[in-house]
């Protein structure tokens, strides 16, 4: 049989960071509804949409959370770096910490989503 006819089967086991449970996404609480539009935004600038297109409906994997975790802290803490200087007058500082800041509401608001997943 040429190869353009095998048939080939690739089993996807999920490893412990991308594994997420397998019945439906809990309905979220109110007070996280907010926060769901700012994540599915971030999820989209960095090209990693959900195949439903909402975090709403698609469960927040493990790695995703951590990466989010881990950013939140790094970009508030270079946030207070750039705020050091921009009180100095450093134009390019008060630029950066403004970005920072964007992606710290991103990535919080992707970690709030998934935290409020795993509680409900």
């Amino acid at each position: 049989m040429p190869p353009s006819h095998r048939v080939r089967t690739i089993a996807r086991m999920a490893n412990r960071m991308t594994r997420v449970p397998d019945r439906p996404v809990p309905l979220l609480p109110r007070w996280v509804r907010p926060a769901i539009p700012p994540a599915d935004l971030f999820m989209l600038v960095m090209v990693s949409r959900p195949r439903t297109g909402s975090l709403g409906r698609t469960w927040v994997t493990p790695a995703t959370l951590q990466m989010c975790v881990a950013l939140v802290a790094t970009c508030l803490l270079c946030c207070g770096l750039a705020a050091s200087r921009a009180v100095r007058g450093d134009r390019v500082a008060i630029g950066l910490g403004a970005g920072l800041l964007l992606v710290t509401v991103g990535a919080g608001a992707v970690a709030l989503v998934g935290l409020a997943q795993r509680r409900s």
